[in-house]
């Protein structure tokens, strides 16, 4: 009965939330047309007026789920955050329901979040679109090899990122990056041999290069560290109704000067941001510890 009453759940969540998504996606496509005019009052309005929209998909997503998969998410977190301000939010990655975990508990309390992608997801049918309208950065990186067949690519995905970084500018956002590049995985992180027991090693560069591309802008980090007491859910798992509890732990502070840089060029200041990037992590896997050490949910809570 308990397995039925998942795929009940499961699939009536996934319809409304298909259902919202589409209903939002739309008016998004549409007007998004409307930004390629040359004029920054009507620009900028016309990338508020998106904002809104995709904000406004979030908090019904939230809804859906209240309804539907009720979740108990635990934040623990004094940080002060606001709508008003730029952010750089730094987090770990294990699931695509991560990203439905950060925008239930920072939607409403910072600007949008914007996340890097890769270049290929701009071709996902209707969302690429939508996420190109709402000013999310395409990114592509070249391998060591592309590199070495083609020296004058190097350099070539710092400009790409300052660009889309450019935008930004005008008013407060939120730029979200995963250091790890990919999710984790035990297979990696034996792989790695990795010194972290939570967390694969962080990749400094893309970090790096949004910071310097922002400026002074962007002067806040947020850390946001996700821990999945049972196990780290699927997004089925999450939408049927399977995942009891998850605490997130927030912290904010003030980005140091030291962090910013150029990245290619100066080697001393290259490997004085991976020392400080690798010091986050090895404060963030304490954090994941101590969350560790939390009760478990109880599966009829």
């Amino acid at each position: 009965m308990g397995r039925v009453l998942s795929l009940i759940r499961g699939c009536l969540a996934f319809v409304c939330t298909l259902a919202n998504t589409i209903f939002w996606v739309l008016p998004i496509i549409i007007f998004s047309p409307i930004k390629l005019i040359p004029i920054p009052v009507i620009s900028d309005t016309c990338s508020s007026l998106l904002d809104s929209c995709a904000t406004a998909w979030i908090t019904i997503n939230g809804v859906i789920e209240r309804i539907i998969h009720p979740v108990n998410v635990h934040i623990h977190s004094n940080a002060e955050l606001s709508p008003k301000e730029w952010y750089m939010v730094i987090a770990n990655h294990q699931s695509w329901v991560d990203i439905l975990i950060l925008q239930r508990v920072l939607n409403h309390k910072i600007p949008f979040l914007k996340f890097f992608l890769k270049k290929e997801l701009i071709f996902v049918p209707f969302l690429g679109l939508a996420w190109w309208a709402l000013d999310f950065p395409f990114m592509r990186r070249y391998s060591t090899a592309q590199l070495r067949k083609n020296p004058k690519l190097r350099g070539k995905d710092i400009e790409i990122t300052r660009k889309a970084c450019a935008k930004f500018k005008s008013k407060p956002v939120s730029v979200m990056n995963f250091v790890e590049g990919t999710r984790f995985k035990a297979d990696k992180h034996r792989k790695q041999n990795s010194q972290f027991k939570h967390l694969l090693k962080p990749k400094a560069g893309g970090l790096a290069f949004a910071l310097s591309a922002m400026g002074e802008h962007i002067h806040k980090l947020v850390d946001v560290s996700i821990y999945y007491p049972e196990k780290v859910p699927t997004f089925w798992e999450y939408i049927s109704g399977q995942v009891k509890e998850v605490h997130v732990h927030i912290s904010v502070s003030e980005i140091p000067t030291a962090m910013r840089g150029d990245y290619m060029k100066d080697r001393k200041f290259k490997i004085a941001f991976q020392e400080q990037l690798n010091q986050l992590w090895l404060d963030k896997d304490k954090t994941l510890d101590l969350l560790a050490q939390k009760k478990p949910a109880n599966p009829k809570g």
